[in-house]
């Protein structure tokens, strides 16, 4: 019956903010084309500058020559946290929301360039990298993303409809309270991506790095 409960209240959330979850997906989404697109456009300098450090990390990973997987957990998760984090509190200042879509661009950016410059370099072998060091704890970090922007923009929304409307049908005191304990279901997120990137992510990028250099 709870169970019941719990999940009629996700559904219904779901339905509520379908509109502003459609957007920040779309966004999301144009920001890794856009880091695709930017790929193409650096000069050959440029790409063969950033490619040599990236070889020079593939080459230190088929050696085994790793950080200290509980140092790399800490450093993901915190930098995840302070990252998401600037999300949650652009979230309740109405001032906040178009740096809460910057942000959210930027993150799909990166992972389109990071995932775009390794195939355009390294073709197929480029790829199998990308789909074991960015790819797995990105399948926890990006629903994270578009979650916590979606709830920020929503809460921000409901700031200037008080403020400016003056009609709610929710206080902004239990709107608030909602919103921040949406921050617990957020850090598990960033758990599991960031234990995933420290302890998975490593060992895996050694195989594949085995399997391209036979």
């Amino acid at each position: 019956m709870r169970r019941k409960m719990m999940n009629s209240r996700y559904v219904q959330h779901v339905r509520e903010h379908s509109s502003i979850y459609l957007f920040t997906t779309v966004l999301f989404l144009m920001g890794v084309i856009f880091g695709a697109i930017v790929v193409n456009s650096l000069n050959v300098e440029q790409k063969q500058g950033l490619y040599f450090y990236l070889n020079r990390f593939f080459g230190q990973v088929s050696q085994g020559q790793f950080s200290n997987h509980h140092e790399m957990f800490q450093q993901s998760f915190l930098h995840n946290v302070k990252y998401l984090g600037l999300i949650w509190i652009l979230g309740i200042s109405i001032i906040g929301l178009p740096l809460v879509l910057i942000l959210l661009f930027l993150k799909g950016m990166v992972v389109g360039f990071t995932v775009g410059f390794l195939v355009n370099q390294m073709g197929l072998n480029g790829f199998l990298l990308s789909s074991v060091s960015v790819l797995p704890q990105n399948l926890f970090l990006i629903p994270a993303f578009i979650i916590l922007s979606t709830l920020s923009i929503a809460f921000s929304l409901k700031l200037v409809r008080q403020q400016f409307l003056k009609r709610s049908k929710e206080s902004i005191s239990a709107a608030f309270l909602r919103y921040s304990l949406s921050i617990i279901g957020i850090l598990l997120f960033i758990t599991l991506a960031s234990s995933f990137e420290a302890y998975a992510s490593p060992p895996l990028m050694k195989s594949v790095m085995s399997f391209i250099n036979k």
